[in-house]
């Protein structure tokens, strides 16, 4: 029975082992695949072909490793351009003989793509361009797989139009392809009555001096608008003349198209400073998962390939090519697998076998191609790849400032969910402009929400009028407020509503948020007051730059100064502890050296005060007995080390408690006081780690007062940790008995809020600056606060008062040393008189 039981088990694995063998074998005959080749023309020599064919190598690989099943493999083969049109012509030719290439994908350059269009309808063979120009319609195998430029100029005539622009100047390449180009420009700008009074065609071989020349020649015209579509080196060197020239100065406005701006990532520092304030157009290339994953494992390998190389992000052209790759890797597959499918057929019917034979083209099968890609859909429309959305970017600092976008069939919007929104702009010197359905027409007053119906303090007061029948907003907030708004040059009234907020209680914790609210969902046109700008809030409105201090502060009750300051640096102990060494040092010291020092010789009470003195003179370093002994020496020395560290240590803490209120309030568990704001609460317990359990909300100078005097241990608090304004006006209010000792910088400052979009944000925050570098705002802080504020942070000046204890020890010091020299003489003269009486008796 074993026997056969064994019998059974070895047929079992030899069954078994047989069909993996058949699964091994159909594996082999499965993972044959035909090789098409196909070329790559690129300048090698630049950053773009570098990335560009990074990318295709990187497409390549993905899109097989995720089609394995594919009876079809793409080689690339690469040839380099070095930047010269001619040479990528030779390039195709070399790849047609030689490597028999079934398609070329070919580099961004518009006169290599018209020369390869040419060769491309001679060869049969499909052109896969990565040019934004659009080539002419007649070039049947010419497929331009990047998006077309022509399309942002309907874009700029929507543009122009919103901002009521009537002429322009136009700056473009001098190249045959391109002159084509800005006459399609010209034309639909036309179509919206706006006119080109000067077109100004710059060669890209022009000299840096020919360049200068041209743009002064365009300072002196009356128009102060340029439209500028140049490729990325031209426009690098237009840009930097025209900031030397003046012609980014106030009241000029740059507009510069996708052919310059999609390679803003590669231009260098300098030509970025000189693009402050232009808006352009950039190809949108929609975010995704699978696009943040390309990027990631694009940098990995690009960094392991070359650790030294400096990384560049990826531009459009990375992503076009990519996607580029994989659509032409499924026409290759699509066109074989319809090939096989005509040679295993019987074909009976003649123009059936032609119909068939024509769907087995590769260029047809391109045009047939449809799929999501990492630019969004990828699909050929008459042989362009279609665009749909653009960018407008306003370029501010050294990035870019996405304002908004352009859509096809929608036109301009600030969002692309929201049809009903206009992008604003802020051009150069930051002067802003908007299109002219914006709220600067309107001549309806503001309304401004502020926090309470009434309130007292130099910080923010409100009252109401019974008479005008109208809140009355003044203080400090609401200065500034008026003072920023003046600046901005418009005459609008004011409207201030208090809002009071559900609970209808000042201060209360939710009263601020609900406000911001309200200005979110449009009911008041802005918010000013003590309102703290947190991230939160930033989500629902748009804040100006904070107009006051940034963090929080500790405000604390001046300590009663003691007597004995200069005591309290060092515990009793340690008094003691170094009282007792310098006498044992001293003794030691005299028992070396009196048998061999006549220093330390003489009467018992001379040996009792050098020993003594020279102990205690080590103190300051004044001892000026000279040591014999080593041992003596070596003790010293030791001693000296140990009285420089003590020096020292007391010196800093004397420093420390004279100069600075050491509150540790977290060490000890005391109490502290907050002012009553959800954000200063989530600040402190996030921050500076304190207890809820700590803390005590308070909301008025008067409750700051009373609560410091009576301290933790009587209900009171022992500092108050709050917005550094709040502190200011507290010591407007109390000027003495109380000093701002702690500063954190954890909170933003107050600032005021306007909704999502309104311009008038931006223009105040420029406002504000002014404010503060002409010194207007120091000014009005000083009115407000009266200069105590500055006061309260410096170090405090020292008085008698703390060192009343040191006088009082010198000074009986002296009155002893007076009284003794006193009784002496006194007692001398007793004893002389006392000797001539006995004399004369």
């Amino acid at each position: 029975m074993e026997i056969k039981s064994r019998k059974c088990t070895d047929v079992l694995f030899l069954i078994f082992m047989l069909i993996c063998f058949q699964i091994c074998s159909k594996a082999q005959e499965d993972s044959s695949y035909q090789e098409i080749p196909v070329g790559v023309i690129l300048d090698m020599g630049s950053w773009v072909g570098k990335i560009v064919h990074s990318c295709m190598s990187m497409a390549l690989s993905d899109f097989y490793t995720s089609n394995i099943h594919y009876k079809t493999r793409m080689v690339l083969h690469s040839r380099d351009t070095h930047g010269e049109p001619l040479h990528a012509l030779s390039a195709a030719f070399d790849l047609l003989e030689k490597q028999k290439v079934q398609a070329i994908m070919a580099s961004e350059s518009g006169t290599e793509a018209k020369f390869l269009a040419v060769l491309g309808d001679e060869a049969r063979v499909p052109i896969l361009s990565f040019s934004p120009t659009p080539s002419s319609n007649k070039h049947s195998y010419f497929l331009q797989v990047s998006q077309d430029e022509t399309t942002q100029f309907k874009a700029i005539a929507a543009m122009a139009e919103s901002f009521k622009w009537k002429n322009v100047i136009l700056i473009c390449e001098d190249a045959a392809n391109e002159i084509e180009v800005a006459k399609l420009m010209t034309n639909t700008l036309q179509e919206k009555n706006i006119f080109v009074t000067y077109m100004s065609l710059i060669s890209t071989s022009s000299s840096n001096g020919l360049v200068h020349e041209e743009l002064n020649k365009l300072s002196a015209l009356q128009t102060k608008i340029y439209i500028m579509h140049a490729g990325h080196a031209l426009a690098s060197r237009v840009l930097l003349k025209a900031k030397d020239l003046g012609l980014m100065d106030a009241g000029y406005k740059w507009i510069i198209t996708s052919k310059t701006m999609d390679f803003f990532n590669f231009m260098d520092g300098e030509v970025v400073e000189s693009m402050q304030g232009v808006v352009a157009l950039r190809s949108y290339i929609p975010l995704s998962r699978d696009l943040h994953n390309f990027m990631l494992k694009w940098r990995k390998e690009h960094h392991a390939m070359n650790p030294l190389m400096e990384l560049k992000k990826i531009n459009p052209y990375c992503v076009w090519a990519y996607d580029a790759v994989s659509a032409l890797a499924m026409a290759i597959e699509r066109t074989q697998t319809v090939g096989q499918v005509v040679l295993k057929s019987n074909i009976k019917n003649l123009e059936t076998s032609s119909k068939i034979a024509r769907d087995t083209s590769l260029m047809d099968q391109m045009l047939r191609i449809s799929f999501c890609g990492l630019a969004g859909t990828f699909q050929l429309m008459n042989g362009r790849k279609s665009t749909q959305v653009l960018e407008i970017i306003n370029v501010m600092g050294n990035r870019e400032r996405r304002v908004g976008f352009w859509t096809k069939g929608v036109g301009l919007t600030r969002k692309i969910d929201k049809l009903n929104s206009i992008p604003d702009i802020i051009w150069p010197e930051g002067i802003s402009t908007y299109p002219h359905r914006m709220l600067q027409t309107s001549r309806k007053p503001l309304k401004i929400g502020i926090p309470m119906a009434s309130r007292t303090g130099r910080l923010f007061q409100v009252s109401y009028d019974d008479q005008t029948n109208s809140t009355i907003v003044s203080g400090f907030c609401a200065e500034v407020f008026r003072a920023a708004f003046i600046g901005l040059g418009r005459d609008v009234a004011f409207e201030y509503i208090p809002f009071m907020g559900k609970a209808d209680i000042p201060f209360t914790s939710g009263t601020y948020n609900e406000l911001m609210d309200r200005v979110h969902n449009r009911e008041f046109d802005a918010a000013i007051g003590d309102i703290t700008i947190t991230a939160n809030r930033s989500k629902y409105v748009d804040f100006t730059l904070p107009y006051t201090d940034i963090g929080l502060a500790t405000l604390s009750r001046n300590a009663d100064t003691s007597i004995w300051i200069f005591m309290k640096p060092l515990s009793s102990d340690l008094w003691l502890v170094s009282a007792c060494f310098f006498i044992l040092t001293g003794i030691v010291v005299w028992i070396l050296e009196h048998r061999i020092n006549e220093e330390f010789q003489g009467s018992t009470a001379e040996q009792i005060g050098t020993t003594f003195w020279f102990a205690f003179s080590t103190l300051v370093y004044a001892h000026r007995e000279k040591l014999q002994s080593n041992l003596s020496r070596f003790v010293v020395m030791v001693w000296l080390f140990v009285v420089l560290v003590l020096v020292s240590s007391y010196t800093a803490t004397l420093s420390s408690l004279l100069t600075v209120e050491q509150i540790q309030l977290a060490s000890k568990r005391g109490s502290i006081e907050y002012q009553y704001s959800s954000s200063v609460q989530q600040a402190l317990v996030r921050n500076l780690k304190f207890e809820d359990t700590w803390m005590k909300p308070y909301s008025s100078p008067e409750e700051y007062a009373d609560a410091l005097t009576r301290g933790s241990k009587n209900g009171g608090v022992d500092a108050i940790v709050t917005e550094i304004p709040y502190i200011k006006e507290f010591l407007t209010q109390y000027p003495s008995g109380y000093s701002m000792t702690v500063s954190e910088t954890i909170t933003n400052g107050f600032g005021f809020a306007f909704p999502k979009g309104s311009t008038l944000a931006h223009e105040m925050s420029i406002q504000i600056a002014k404010l503060r570098e002409d010194g207007t705002l120091k000014l009005l802080e000083d009115k407000w606060f009266n200069k105590q504020s500055d006061s309260a942070t410096a170090p405090k000046i020292l008085n008698l008062e703390g060192f009343r204890g040191l006088f009082l020890i010198s000074g009986v010091q002296w009155h002893l040393h007076f009284s003794y020299t006193c009784f002496i003489l006194y007692m001398r003269k007793c004893i002389s008189s006392t000797r001539c009486w006995r004399e004369e008796s």
